[in-house]
């Protein structure tokens, strides 16, 4: 699993990435009360504004980590927002693409960097 400094994690098997917010990112959002996905077949660059979470405290973009094809979107957190507070890392995923080029993939944290990162924003 990779991450960015704006709190999306990436996981990336069989060429496929999955995409959503990291579990830091949905306890500062509060309760999830909305979720706008991108459709599928969307392309993103990296770095742009793929999805929408909406919390009691605020809306924030999702920042696709990685230039990509939306191939799947996980619609259980249309119906149950809560999933991304229950489980934003596994059950709360957001989208899955095909990507454009896997070593983007270089660029972003792993686990170990991105626990030391949040050591230095809490």
């Amino acid at each position: 699993m990779r991450f960015t400094k704006d709190h999306e994690y990436v996981s990336f098997e069989n060429g496929l990435a999955t995409i959503g917010i990291s579990d830091y990112a949905q306890s500062q959002l509060g309760d999830v009360v909305f979720v706008e996905l991108p459709p599928l077949g969307a392309k993103f660059a990296r770095g742009a504004a793929a999805a929408v979470v909406e919390s009691v405290k605020a809306a924030s973009d999702v920042f696709c980590p990685v230039a990509g094809e939306v191939i799947a979107v996980n619609e259980a957190v249309t119906k149950e927002p809560s999933l991304i507070n229950e489980d934003a890392q596994v059950r709360g995923w957001l989208f899955k693409a095909r990507l454009v080029d896997p070593s983007e993939l270089d660029a972003l944290m792993d686990e170990a960097a991105y626990a030391e990162f949040l050591k230095t924003i809490v």
